[in-house]
């Protein structure tokens, strides 16, 4: 594609959806198209998940719409007809690229069916941003839904390798390229750490390490709570902030905490974060710990690159791509003693400003600018 404006139909989650990384990424992805002078429409769902699938509070935002941004509301998850309205609308927008958001197994219907129809109606481009292939938790009928979903696109664009290399199990023949999920810029700037602490009601004199985002069982909280708990960092003096809702078992998580005696070493914010108070719980860390048991890829890096944090994480799937060990931070197994030794290390060697320092240098490469530039390659092929 030429540098002429573009007409660009963004198809994912946005508002009034709650922000999370999925949503907060198409609405910075349509502010990139606008910011480089194309037009861009999101088609975003009446209904993501009916209820029952749901494990969280809400699903939908009590903040105010993201300024400037044409969002329209139209794609019901489940309801066939609803998929050729919307695809027959889209259509009817004629644009130039057509994104498409893919990230679970259950939306592979809707998004294949409309994407199909689509390429019946009006041929356009029509390009899949892949966060996850194979899904963090399986069922057995998940390859044939995402079969059908890789089948109904023209590329595909995977923000870590080991997701290029999971299309490769559906499609061998299309192409694909591989950008580094870019940086979560949209939250403003940072605040003083004693402001920041004031703001959320901290000692402002405890150092504190972050564990932020939706807490699911594949993302290792258990892991991080059982570091605390080792004799490495018994003498520890930070405390273990975790900000996020709970979506799963938090029985499992408190278990964890009364038994290994961790209240006077956790403070516990597991209610959804609005997108407006995200700067607060960044600026008040000195640290993000990110202990996965697998993962794709993960926007908290991102956030954490925006804010200039130090970030440990673990070495799954493509977290490891984006952490340079022992320059940004630290990549451990996903074993709770490794955790609670790089936790030790940061604080004891005192790494927090030399880790900061580096992290500010190593964000340079995660442009959006950049993602939209390999975008173009794809729609060029």
């Amino acid at each position: 594609m030429d540098q002429a404006r573009k007409k660009v139909v963004i198809i994912g989650s946005a508002y009034p959806l709650r922000g999370g990384g999925i949503a907060t990424f198409n609405e910075r992805l349509a502010q990139a198209y606008q910011e480089r002078g194309d037009e861009v429409v999101i088609y975003t769902f009446s209904l993501q998940y009916p209820s029952i699938f749901f494990p969280g509070t809400t699903q939908y935002s009590k903040e105010d719409p993201p300024a400037g941004l044409n969002i329209r509301v139209r794609i019901n998850s489940v309801n066939p007809l609803n998929w050729v309205r919307s695809a027959f609308e889209i259509a009817a927008e004629k644009p130039d690229l057509v994104i498409v958001r893919f990230w679970i197994p259950f939306m592979a219907p809707c998004l294949g069916s409309i994407a199909r129809i689509l390429k019946w109606r009006f041929r356009t481009r029509i390009i899949a941003i892949t966060d996850n292939i194979i899904p963090h938790e399986r069922r057995f009928f998940d390859f044939s839904l995402v079969k059908y979903f890789t089948g109904s696109v023209d590329g595909f664009v995977a923000m870590s390798k080991s997701v290029l290399n999971d299309i490769s199990g559906f499609d061998k023949e299309k192409p694909r390229i591989y950008h580094p999920h870019p940086l979560y810029d949209n939250f403003g700037a940072g605040i003083s750490k004693d402001e920041a602490c004031r703001r959320l009601s901290l000692d402002e004199k405890t150092p504190y390490m972050l564990f932020f985002g939706f807490i699911r069982d594949y993302k290792g909280l258990d892991l991080l709570l059982e570091a605390l708990a080792t004799s490495t960092l018994s003498d520890l003096n930070a405390r273990l902030l975790i900000a996020g809702e709970f979506y799963g078992n938090e029985e499992k998580y408190m278990d964890i905490i009364r038994s290994r005696k961790l209240d006077d070493k956790v403070v516990l914010r597991t209610s959804f974060i609005p997108n407006t108070e995200v700067y607060l719980y960044f600026s008040a860390c000195d640290l993000v710990v990110q202990p996965y048991r697998h993962a794709t890829q993960s926007g908290v890096t991102q956030i954490a690159y925006h804010f200039g944090k130090p970030i440990i994480t673990t070495n799954v799937g493509g977290l490891a791509e984006m952490i340079p060990d022992g320059k940004v931070g630290y990549v451990v197994s996903p074993d709770p003693e490794c955790i609670a030794k790089a936790i030790y290390s940061f604080y004891h060697e005192e790494k927090e400003a030399e880790f900061a320092a580096n992290v500010l240098i190593e964000r340079e490469r995660f442009s959006w600018e950049g993602l939209l530039d390999e975008i173009d390659k794809i729609v060029i092929d």
